[in-house]
């Protein structure tokens, strides 16, 4: 059975501004920007401003500085593994039924099982696209709600054993900034494979701009600094046991209701990126110029597709091309992307937008061309955008169910 979710209000009632308050937090910020910025060498690299038509915007900024409180912060999860003969139903006592403990215990062969005897109920479609689909499941006779994955791949038995084994490190990985990857199995049949994770009711990152767009309004730079030291803290998790993301994009950037920020779809292996790539998903667009142009590329790459996520996230639209130019198809998007110098983003007078000097720095560092001059995810946090700003707290659970007009 299908069940559907309640629909969301399509207006965002409020829309929360206000400057630090007092003078003495404004004095803490700046002192500790100048001591950072004494330590961070700046690189001048070519900048290209896009012109973009204020009347194309919108005045309104989803800035929530004056809610401040300590966020939550999740314990790591480690993973175990629990046998389940093929004639066992995967079934949790009722004694148990509240815990997630159970779908963290399943091997992939497990997983396999349940999908082959429709243990795995449907709940709703979370997406669509041209290779696969994300829906919220749960796990027959258990309460406990996990978001599955399926993506369609090359029906070559020997590639699609290839990338299930590539896959299975995912859920080695355990951080607060990871989604939790609870197992992947094959369904050969239609060519796919499904990937059992961690559900984030918040949504994605690209969800969450669009519905702020769509009622007049945008994200504001401290939400968007906290989103990207996650990412950042996420990416250094991921670097630090030599795997690269390879994805970074909005809709792979999750939020929970908690307030936190969370990576999926990371280490995509390369034959899946082979297989995925036949239906030429919007995945490349964000790739580094050094991975378009078959380049070696390393963990920067990265920082590369960050920097894209949070301009497009800061102007309420994909960078390229500007606005006022016409669209471009595919193959003619990446041959910009690979040509144009490193974007700066611009104030906005006319609605009452200006960004910190220290975001633009951010931004056109991530931006920078030339891979082999992009600092790596744990310099990244030494940057004063990141460091100067972290003695505010911003209370993102109230500021997600702000733009998703749930109760506080």
């Amino acid at each position: 059975m299908c069940l559907t979710s309640t629909t969301v209000s399509t207006r965002v009632n409020t829309i929360v501004n206000r400057k630090v308050k007092t003078n003495t937090q404004t004095s803490l910020v700046e002192n500790k920007e100048k001591e950072v910025q004494n330590r961070w060498e700046i690189q001048e690299v070519p900048i290209l401003r896009l012109s973009i038509p204020p009347e194309s915007l919108t005045p309104h900024v989803f800035n929530i500085e004056e809610l401040s409180s300590d966020l939550e912060i999740e314990k790591d999860m480690s993973f175990s593994s629990r046998k389940i003969t093929e004639k066992q139903d995967i079934h949790l006592k009722t004694s148990r039924c509240d815990s997630s403990d159970i779908v963290k215990d399943l091997l992939d062969e497990d997983w396999q099982h349940a999908a082959q005897t429709g243990q795995i109920i449907e709940l709703e479609k979370l997406g669509e696209g041209i290779s696969g689909s994300v829906s919220k499941c749960v796990l027959k006779h258990t309460k406990t709600l996990f978001a599955l994955k399926t993506i369609s791949v090359d029906a070559n038995p020997k590639t699609q054993q290839q990338i299930l084994r590539e896959l299975s490190i995912n859920k080695t990985c355990s951080s607060k900034y990871i989604v939790q990857y609870y197992g992947t199995f094959m369904n050969e049949t239609i060519c796919s494979i499904s990937m059992a994770m961690e559900y984030c009711a918040g949504g994605s990152l690209d969800k969450l701009y669009k519905k702020a767009k769509a009622n007049g309004a945008r994200i504001g730079e401290h939400p968007i600094r906290k989103i990207a030291e996650s990412i950042l803290k996420g990416l250094s998790y991921l670097h630090s046991r030599k795997i690269i993301h390879r994805d970074i994009k909005p809709s792979n950037i999750l939020m929970t209701f908690e307030g936190h920020v969370k990576l999926c779809d990371f280490g995509v292996s390369g034959e899946l990126v082979n297989s995925m790539a036949k239906t030429f998903t919007g995945t490349s667009y964000y790739m580094a110029p050094e991975r378009i142009k078959g380049e070696t590329y390393s963990v920067t790459s990265d920082i590369w597709s960050l920097g894209l996520t949070l301009m497009e996230i800061s102007q309420n639209r994909f960078p390229f091309p500007p606005e006022g130019e016409p669209p471009l198809v595919p193959i003619e998007l990446l041959n910009y992307i690979v040509n144009i110098s490193n974007l700066e983003l611009v104030d906005e007078p006319v609605n009452k937008i200006k960004w910190s000097e220290n975001f633009k720095h951010f931004l056109k560092i991530c931006l920078e061309r030339d891979g082999t001059k992009r600092p790596n995810s744990q310099r990244m946090l030494e940057h004063p955008w990141i460091v100067s700003y972290s003695i505010i707290e911003i209370d993102m659970a109230k500021w997600i169910k702000q733009i998703l007009e749930l109760p506080l």
